[in-house]
């Protein structure tokens, strides 16, 4: 039997603004549905995500959710 694990999600939230960043790192968080300061979303943590995570980890606060 399967142990039951706790759900694999991340809780990311934008805390620095967007301006000023290259356009690879808005793209980025708006692939990640972050478009204002504050903004918070759940992902997977998969590797995808953990490789959208480190190009704009200067910008965001990550927990698990």
């Amino acid at each position: 039997m399967a142990k039951k694990t706790k759900t694999n999600t991340l809780q990311i939230k934008l805390v620095r603004s967007l301006i000023g960043s290259n356009k690879e790192q808005i793209a980025t968080a708006e692939s990640l549905g972050l478009r204002k300061i504050g903004d918070v979303t759940i992902q997977p943590d998969n590797d995808a995500t953990k490789g959208k995570v480190a190009k704009i980890i200067h910008l965001i606060e990550v927990t698990e959710a």
